[in-house]
């Protein structure tokens, strides 16, 4: 079946890491593109309109913003960070997150919006998997303030699908990654280039992860298929990594070799514990992988990046 084509998208966090690659794809694929940002300073893809929209919460008002549109990818959130001073994380992932997406939802089924497609993520699952990746079919089991808000999100858009008719796509990524990622990847990437010797090389896990092209592309598809309404999918590149594999890879890629020795992995979750960077550790040791056979099978869904080129990608020329 041919998808249908969407002429007009309304991108939230237009202005970050992944609305800035999915605003260039739409603008190459011929699409028109209104960027919803907080702030007027808000650097944007060339072609993209601007919108100003403030804070993102129950409040926000996204009347003009919605005006002439036929579909939202909704990027903009409160994001997870290693050290949340909040008094209250989770009730200020819930006023961004759950409160901010239900307001955008309700707002965009009354403006006759066809479609909403939500980012929401892994965490919603997990943190860890052991034996077999994670699926459509597992039950929730989110562990983090972040993780609890996101499943909270995807749950309040059920509703307002179910009460308006809007439809609904909800997908889950691992870990993003590309040119101009921040976070643990860009970390290894900087140990890399510094020839730091890390002491990784005995750890035997298994990871997903997900270009941030491949993301975009999936994001795309999932806004214009037919098939895809009220829907929900996990994805990834396809080829799991442990965490060595990760580095070697990526060292290639930069041209500068991945110096690891091993260690009991005992006494990086001390060191872990010590320095306050148990989550960090845990990233590193453990297992996260994705089933995403749902969407290649459903629509066909096939990753225009595989791992290698993600990472040449993702580091560019050396």
């Amino acid at each position: 079946m041919k998808p249908i084509e969407r002429e007009y998208f309304l991108v939230t966090g237009a202005n970050g890491f992944v609305g800035q690659a999915l605003c260039g794809s739409l603008i190459e694929r011929g699409f028109e593109v209104r960027s919803a940002v907080r702030r007027e300073e808000a650097r944007l893809v060339t072609g993209t309109e601007k919108t100003v929209v403030g804070v993102m919460d129950g409040n926000t008002d996204w009347e003009e913003a919605l005006k002439g549109i036929d579909c939202v990818i909704h990027l903009a959130a409160r994001v997870h960070v290693m050290k949340d001073d909040a008094q209250d994380p989770l009730e200020e992932f819930r006023k961004a997150n759950v409160q901010g997406t239900e307001n955008l939802a309700r707002q965009a089924a009354k403006a006759g919006v066809r479609r909403l497609v939500f980012v929401s993520s892994i965490k919603v699952n997990g943190e860890q998997t052991f034996g077999r990746p994670y699926s459509e079919a597992d039950a929730a089991n989110p562990q983090d303030p972040y993780g609890i808000s996101k499943w909270e999100a995807e749950q309040a858009l059920h509703r307002v699908a179910e009460e308006t008719g809007l439809e609904v796509v909800i997908l889950r990524p691992p870990l993003v990654y590309g040119d101009g990622v921040k976070g643990n990847f860009a970390q290894m990437m900087k140990a890399l280039e510094l020839g730091i010797p890390l002491p990784l090389s005995s750890v035997m896990n298994r990871r997903s992860l997900l270009h941030v092209g491949n993301l975009a592309d999936a994001l795309i598809l999932c806004a214009t298929h037919p098939k895809a309404a009220n829907r929900t999918y996990l994805l990834s590149d396809g080829d799991d990594v442990s965490t060595p594999e990760l580095l070697r890879q990526l060292g290639r890629a930069m041209n500068r070799p991945a110096r690891l020795f091993p260690c009991p992995e005992f006494l990086l979750k001390m060191v872990g514990i010590i320095t306050g960077r148990s989550a960090q550790v845990s990233r590193l040791l453990g297992s996260l992988q994705v089933d995403s056979s749902r969407i290649r099978s459903e629509l066909g869904w096939i990753p225009p990046y595989t791992l290698q080129q993600g990472l040449l990608h993702s580091v560019g020329p050396s």
